[in-house]
């Protein structure tokens, strides 16, 4: 699995796949990560953890995803 971090909160991640991955099978075969490309309307895509995910509104934008923080090693916030 392939390392980066969150772009909202900055804990380190896994992106399932990649080329490491593409000759594995069964319970290694890189098919689960910890985090997700998410694609904003504007056209900007945000490397993001789960709990981040979670924290955002139905219809993010930039500004919201700029706003998340970590909070622990589970949760992620946005901050008021």
């Amino acid at each position: 699995m392939v390392t980066n971090s969150c772009d909202g909160c900055g804990r380190t991640v896994s992106v399932a796949g990649g080329m490491e991955n593409i000759w594995t099978f069964g319970e290694d075969d890189g098919s689960e990560g910890t985090a997700m490309t998410l694609e904003l309307a504007d056209g900007t895509s945000h490397l993001l953890c789960y709990p981040c995910l979670e924290a955002l509104p139905e219809e993010p934008t930039a500004d919201d995803i700029a706003r998340l923080e970590q909070v622990d090693a589970e949760t992620s916030t946005l901050e008021v």
